[in-house]
């Protein structure tokens, strides 16, 4: 079988979990597709079973805005055509679904038939696809899919509470390579960190408002009068200027580090002993699970879908959100006892391992089956 996956190649949570999918099916021998306006940023090194087809979106003094769109779904029309694509998976939905929608009916014309499925991430339907500007759209195209599936039970409530949707939409939960996380730390990289072996204390997304960059910083800045500790910021975006000066603010500036984005997620989880997560919304929570697969547990809001993946009190805890006060007595009650620390580092790995790729990618594989026998 050979499938198209159409994503954003950034850092962000469904441009990493389309890449993940799409290594996996390739190791399996699918032939994979990716198609998108760079190489996603999880997509390194060599698979035979791997294909990239960037789109090109020309630039024309006509256009103050170019029309990525009808790009992209030119280019999902070539590939298919040339490359016997049997179906397209597309992930998160503006624009990318209604774009596959051309796309299969331009195919028609020529008597190809595409099927294409829309995976819901968040964002797309519980912000941007809430716009006025773009909800007839959004809920056209996801009725027009051939299966829809949302990345967590909260995200396919919302979906189907702000959007007039007549087709089922599967949970399909995002999923972890519990494999790849299980790496020991790298002392060296800790000591630089941490040199005098205080708690590290770790965040990272892309810096957006919904993050509450500034609620982790407060939340720091409470454990760390109770705890030697250091705070390790993973990520970029338009919050991170903010971010710095806060820190300046209150002092604690050289007990935090920013290292921009990275790759290598695997071995920062490793040297970390807890995970803040204070977003406003999360339609899943993709970095809490991958940190509780390296056994770090998370102190998060509860919000969104975060609640299906941390189990209060058992691997990690869940606060109001905006609650900072709450959020650093819970992490100093992780924190100040080896023995809970242990505990909770255990149970956290334990339930990211119900969420590993060998369990999630079957149920993908069992979905594009059941589209290409309708």
């Amino acid at each position: 079988m050979n499938i198209g996956i159409v994503c954003y190649p950034t850092f962000g949570g469904s441009g990493v979990l389309a890449t993940e999918l799409g290594k996996a099916l390739a190791d399996k021998g699918y032939g994979i597709h990716f198609i998108t306006y760079q190489q996603p940023v999880r997509l390194t090194g060599f698979n035979a079973n791997i294909f990239y087809h960037e789109v090109r979106v020309p630039a024309y003094p006509l256009f103050d805005f170019p029309p990525y769109e009808t790009a992209l779904a030119s280019t999902m029309v070539d590939v298919v055509k040339n490359n016997n694509v049997d179906l397209l998976h597309v992930h998160y939905a503006i624009p990318h679904a209604s774009a596959a929608f051309m796309a299969k009916q331009i195919l028609a014309e020529e008597n190809i038939h595409v099927p294409f499925i829309t995976t819901l991430h968040g964002t797309d339907i519980t912000l941007v696809g809430r716009d006025k500007t773009y909800a007839p759209v959004v809920t056209f195209s996801i009725n027009k899919s051939d299966a829809i599936t949302a990345v967590s039970d909260n995200l396919r409530n919302e979906t189907l509470e702000n959007f007039d949707i007549k087709k089922e939409i599967s949970v399909i939960h995002n999923f972890v390579d519990i494999t790849r996380f299980s790496v020991q730390p790298i002392d060296a990289f800790k000591k630089a960190i941490a040199p005098n072996g205080e708690k590290v204390i770790l965040h990272a997304s892309n810096f957006r408002k919904v993050k509450r960059i500034a609620d982790v910083i407060y939340t720091f800045n409470k454990i760390k009068k109770n705890i030697p500790s250091k705070l390790l910021l993973v990520g970029d975006g338009p919050e991170r200027h903010m971010a710095e000066e806060l820190c300046r603010e209150l002092g604690i500036f050289e007990e935090t580090r920013f290292v921009g984005k990275q790759q290598d997620m695997e071995d920062i989880y490793a040297i970390a002993d807890l995970f803040l997560l204070p977003s406003e919304y999360e339609s899943f929570g993709l970095a809490a699970l991958e940190a509780m697969a390296a056994g770090t547990p998370v102190v998060a809001t509860n919000a969104g879908g975060i609640p299906e993946i941390i189990t209060h009190g058992k691997n990690g805890f869940l606060s109001d959100v905006g609650d900072v006060e709450q959020m650093s007595k819970q992490a100093i009650t992780i924190l100040e006892n080896e023995k809970i620390l242990k505990s909770f580092s255990e149970a956290a790995r334990n339930q990211a391992e119900t969420f590993d790729i060998n369990n999630i990618v079957p149920k993908y594989e069992a979905l594009y089956n059941q589209v290409l026998k309708k």
